[in-house]
């Protein structure tokens, strides 16, 4: 059997993919037109970017059976794939290193290392206590590969984590119990898609069940926070924040929250890590290889094979 044609953006893809002797990788340009030798390919793996460039000639490749995307964010690519083809996420890749920012985001505002930091700047010597990570009650919203990280990485601080997702499940609340869950929670984290029934799922309403000191972290998408009501909650110095990512993003110079007391910004690097992209292509090609042994790949997310809502 001849091995399955792989349309790839980069090099690293050839290389890791090219280790596979049931797959052939060849590369191309985001925005060009295809190479001669890859219009027959029953599979392209895409970036973060490039959907529009790259989406609009998904439908130039006749045999296209499979689109594999390196993140696990997928949804700009969902207007460009063509009928009958499957698309299957990056899910798997960058779960333990977005969880690890949370960590870390979390005891940097507990333990005031920004603020000890400064001390240190300044030559300042001054012991104090400050709160712990150990026993808080965090709720996350999100019940994926993102939520399971952190769930895993937040067990050794004794914390009593909940998981919420669109439906109840084993270990999963659902999202129609947050009224019961916000008022004694600590930190609220969100680790959502982007899509309708996500944005601005955190709004003034929500914000306002949280008790007083409560955290807010955004690790998934910036839509899912209302930016306005989250800043009005940081003004008054209610609430505080962590944010890897922001609605708008890239956050312009000058923007309110730049300026927000009680808040952590950090430019969407919670998966950008050591190792990320070479992680990413290993899920990718066990993605790539189940399709090319007749099977379906785990990650499906749209088309043919994806599990039902």
């Amino acid at each position: 059997m001849s091995p399955v044609k792989v349309l790839v953006p980069d090099d690293l893809g050839v290389k890791v993919l090219g280790e596979s002797p049931a797959l052939a990788a060849i590369r191309y340009e985001p925005g060009a037109v295809w190479p001669a030798d890859g219009h027959d390919a029953e599979v392209v793996v895409v970036g973060f970017d490039n959907a529009a460039a790259v989406g609009a000639h998904l439908a130039e490749l006749p045999r296209l059976r499979l689109v594999q995307t390196l993140n696990a964010g997928y949804e700009q690519w969902l207007p460009w794939i063509p009928p009958g083809v499957a698309l299957s996420n990056g899910r798997g890749a960058h779960g333990g290193s977005s969880a690890e920012w949370v960590v870390a985001a979390l005891l940097n505002i507990f333990r005031d290392l920004r603020s000890f930091g400064d001390q240190q700047a300044a030559g300042v010597w001054e012991h104090r206590s400050t709160e712990t990570l150990i026993g808080k009650r965090v709720v996350i919203l999100g019940a994926g590969d993102l939520a399971v990280n952190l769930a895993a990485r937040l067990a050794p601080f004794e914390t009593e984590v909940t998981l919420v997702g669109r439906r109840p499940r084993a270990g999963v609340r659902a999202l129609d119990d947050l009224a019961d869950l916000l008022p004694r929670a600590d930190v609220l984290v969100a680790m959502l898609p982007a899509d309708a029934s996500t944005y601005r799922l955190v709004d003034g309403a929500v914000l306002a069940q949280l008790p007083d000191g409560a955290v807010v972290v955004n690790a998934g998408r910036g839509g899912a926070i209302h930016t306005d009501a989250l800043l009005a909650e940081l003004t008054s110095g209610r609430l505080r924040a962590a944010l890897d990512v922001t609605d708008p993003e890239p956050l312009p110079p000058g923007h309110p929250l730049w300026s927000a007391p009680g808040l952590l910004i950090t430019p969407h690097v919670a998966g950008s890590t050591e190792g990320a992209e070479e992680r990413a292509w290993l899920v990718a090609r066990t993605q790539i290889e189940r399709h090319a042994a007749g099977g379906i790949p785990s990650n499906v997310v749209a088309g043919p094979g994806a599990a039902p809502e």
